[in-house]
């Protein structure tokens, strides 16, 4: 557990770095001069360029060894918060953050698949919940830690004081990481990598054009994504070179498994992003307050992952599953229908019972797909949920940030302009939430008695 602790570790600091930035961008909007659908490609394109990274995780792990791969992740994150801490323009910020999503794109990945090479699978619930319970304390610290010091300092700290634990990790996993299988002189395929990366890029921008209403360049874009997700398929049926297998899509366990994972994730990372900057807008609350009301949430999040793990391999998929993802959709109907009546301290006991629910069923969601695969596709299946729970994150940034925003009503204010676009964002999550319950269902009826 050592290495899988330590590779872990270097994962949680990507996450918090990423998380802490929530709730410095009314700061970074004023300190830029930028807007917000500009600001927010610091979470969004930053959770895409992991994605594109996880994409080729399972080339990675057969090809290079686990030191190599945990070595060029620390140093992406260090080189990012040096360009970060230092930056006097938006660009230079952006750049960096696209360079430090290397570290996640390499690391939660390279986690997994260590744990896939060691543990047992009907131990697998646990040894996942374990790691993940690393992983996610971030987003419990990430918000209150960016708030802090966007309040009580600047949120250029964020970066300095991580920078150092980067280091620190870096010499760790060169004295302790082990190689577990044989790495293999394989061929990468850029082909279908580049046909794939550009429909995911042209998904997140054309979504961003959309919301500025830059109708051409937005259809344009769909239309690029359609023939590029197109060409992926067609040269897949042909190609010789590695990138990843989709035979993983032909097992229900994988596919039932992996729509709700990416579906939960999209409602997380966008309601991460929507709920601090909600309560400042509405509520007049402060930065550090927007951080704050994460924080049980979160450290349920994270300490819950253990427990949740041996509830599915002690009592199987259904419990955690369904009772995750019931939570989760009762408590974003409480948003949706209560919102601006709950208060700072009504979102964050709200947030705290959605947290449980979608981390209960979005960790187990994994763990239990993963069990019912072949031990020669879980390689591929894990690139995939990195990839999608990535993808999923960036979209769901975009589309709440849109949402958030979108009302532009003559005469109201900005706090019943937040208001209503905000409403109509969480009655999107609860239509979401009955579509990931079906989805359970489907995985869960091989198993039905």
């Amino acid at each position: 557990m050592l290495v899988v602790a330590i590779v872990a570790l270097m994962s949680f600091l990507g996450i918090l770095t990423e998380t802490a930035m929530n709730t410095t961008f009314p700061t970074l909007m004023a300190d830029f001069h930028v807007s917000l659908s500009t600001v927010q490609w610091v979470t969004s394109g930053y959770l895409l360029t992991a994605a594109l990274i996880m994409l080729t995780s399972a080339y990675m792990k057969r090809r290079f060894t686990n030191r190599q791969l945990f070595v060029w992740g620390a140093l992406l994150f260090s080189l990012g918060d040096l360009l970060c801490a230092t930056a006097v323009v938006f660009p230079q910020m952006l750049l960096g953050r696209l360079i430090q999503a290397g570290c996640v794109g390499l690391c939660t990945p390279l986690m997994v698949n260590i744990i896939l090479d060691v543990v047992p699978r009907a131990k697998l619930g646990v040894y996942l919940g374990i790691a993940n319970l690393i992983i996610l304390i971030a987003p419990a610290l990430g918000p209150t830690f960016g708030g802090a010091l966007a309040a009580m300092g600047s949120w250029r700290l964020i970066f300095w004081i991580t920078l150092p634990l980067a280091l620190v990790l870096m010499a760790l996993g060169q004295s302790q990481i082990k190689q577990y299988t044989k790495a293999e002189p394989l061929a990468f395929d850029w082909t279908r990598f580049g046909l794939l990366a550009t429909a995911l890029i042209a998904l997140v921008v054309g979504l961003t054009a959309f919301g500025d209403g830059r109708w051409a360049f937005a259809f344009a874009l769909l239309v690029l994504m359609l023939a590029a997700g197109w060409g992926f398929l067609r040269v897949s049926r042909t190609s010789t070179r590695y990138l990843f297998s989709l035979r993983v899509f032909h097992e229900p366990a994988f596919l039932f498994s992996f729509l709700p994972y990416i579906t939960l994730q999209f409602a997380n990372v966008g309601l991460n992003f929507l709920l601090p900057n909600y309560v400042q807008d509405v509520f007049s609350a402060t930065a550090l307050v927007g951080g704050l009301i994460l924080l049980p949430g979160s450290v349920f999040n994270g300490i819950g992952q253990p427990v949740y793990g041996w509830m599915l391999d002690r009592f199987g998929g259904k419990l955690p599953l369904l009772l995750g993802a019931g939570l989760f959709t009762v408590s974003i109907l409480v948003f949706a229908i209560f919102g601006p009546a709950l208060g700072v301290v009504g979102v964050t006991w709200v947030y705290l019972v959605f947290a449980i629910g979608r981390s209960m069923a979005f960790s187990n969601s994994v763990a239990y797909g993963l069990k019912g695969l072949p031990k020669d596709l879980q390689n591929d299946a894990n690139a995939l949920y990195n990839t999608g729970q990535q993808v999923a994150g960036a979209v769901g940034t975009t589309v709440l940030s849109l949402m958030m925003t979108m009302i532009n009503h003559p005469g109201w204010s900005k706090a019943q302009q937040v208001t209503a676009g905000s409403n109509a964002a969480f009655w999107l999550l609860v239509a979401l939430g009955l579509v990931v319950i079906g989805l359970f269902w489907r995985l869960l009826k091989p198993q039905a008695a």
